[in-house]
């Protein structure tokens, strides 16, 4: 009798554990018991994803808030930042420049991230210079659209930029196209601003010599090549990179002269000294072949001076692409 009296209270507390530890898992749900740091913290992130919405409102706000005061400053005549202040005076040009991108499967993965830096680095030129172009990208998908999604979502609010799936002779005259190639027998002297002027998408490494001539001729459109044998001798062949041939198009709208928007955009690795200094001597052609190699301007005063130039140059460049990868996660 005495065993079982003194077994009852044990029986009770069993009990009431029982019972406690029942309470615990209706209030918390879980199939386990949770510890009161675990309740904290699972109670904040209920409370976090409660006010996503509300975060979302307020940075939308924040936003309007900057917009509005950009639009008073400038209603009020105020300056704002070097960049804002050199788009706002920029005069668009009516000259179009198209990438064609249909080779895209002559080209190895590795050579379609190169294109896809080059055109980086044309977009970001074209949002800083006086004179912008409209800019467009044809035959655009493959593994150039791939490789731009995977690692360059912000391209999706890329500004002035006309991203078309389809071939530029079919969304454009054919009277009005005129193919750069340096095959072509025929040397552009000016620039129509009423032309379309194309490039060819491709990284190559000679592999495919006279391709975009041949396209060209096949399309039956004009063809040209810039002037570079007139302005400038060079050590290597006279193929430019995509990106090279679209600066030195931005750089001639804005100086009007053929040999200094040559000087401005080419790398040093292409040897390039003006045609009518060659042979006046080598102290001379020593200067005139000086450069930056980082940014590829030519005949610098000073290779210190052009080495600062090329990191403010590249700074600002990264800065247009952050500006869009920013815009990309702000939407998302």
């Amino acid at each position: 009798m005495a065993t079982d009296m003194a077994s009852i209270p044990a029986v009770q507390e069993s009990s009431h554990e029982s019972t406690k530890h029942e309470n615990e898992k209706v209030q918390t749900g879980e199939g386990e018991t949770l510890s009161k740091r675990q309740r904290k913290r699972l109670l904040k992130n209920q409370q976090w994803e409660e006010q996503r919405e509300l975060r979302k409102q307020k940075r939308k706000e924040r936003k309007q808030q900057r917009k509005l005061e950009r639009q008073t400053q400038a209603d009020d005549g105020a300056e704002w930042s070097g960049k804002k202040r050199l788009r706002r005076s920029a005069e668009p040009s009516s000259l179009r420049l198209v990438i064609d991108c249909s080779f895209d499967n002559l080209m190895m993965l590795k050579d379609v991230k190169k294109l896809h830096k080059q055109i980086q680095r044309c977009y970001a030129e074209n949002r800083r210079t006086l004179h912008p172009v409209q800019f467009y990208l044809t035959s655009h998908g493959g593994q150039l659209k791939q490789i731009m999604d995977e690692i360059n979502k912000g391209w999706v609010n890329w500004k002035d930029v006309h991203f078309k799936p389809d071939p530029f002779h079919e969304i454009m005259s054919k009277e009005d196209l005129v193919y750069l190639t340096s095959d072509s027998p025929n040397v552009l002297q000016e620039l129509d601003e009423a032309k379309a002027y194309v490039i060819g998408g491709l990284v190559d490494h000679n592999h495919h010599k006279g391709i975009s001539f041949d396209r060209a001729k096949e399309l039956g459109i004009a063809h040209a090549q810039l002037p570079l044998g007139s302005f400038v001798k060079m050590n290597s062949r006279k193929v430019l990179a995509v990106n090279h041939v679209f600066e030195i198009i931005l750089a001639f709208l804005e100086k009007r002269d053929w040999q200094e928007a040559f000087f401005t955009v080419l790398p040093q690795r292409k040897g390039a000294v003006p045609v009518g200094k060659i042979g006046q001597g080598n102290d001379e052609e020593e200067e005139d072949s000086d450069q930056d190699s980082d940014s590829g301007h030519l005949i610098s005063e000073k290779r210190a001076d052009s080495k600062d130039q090329s990191s403010s140059k590249q700074e600002e460049l990264q800065d247009v692409l952050n500006q869009s990868d920013s815009s990309e996660r702000n939407t998302a």
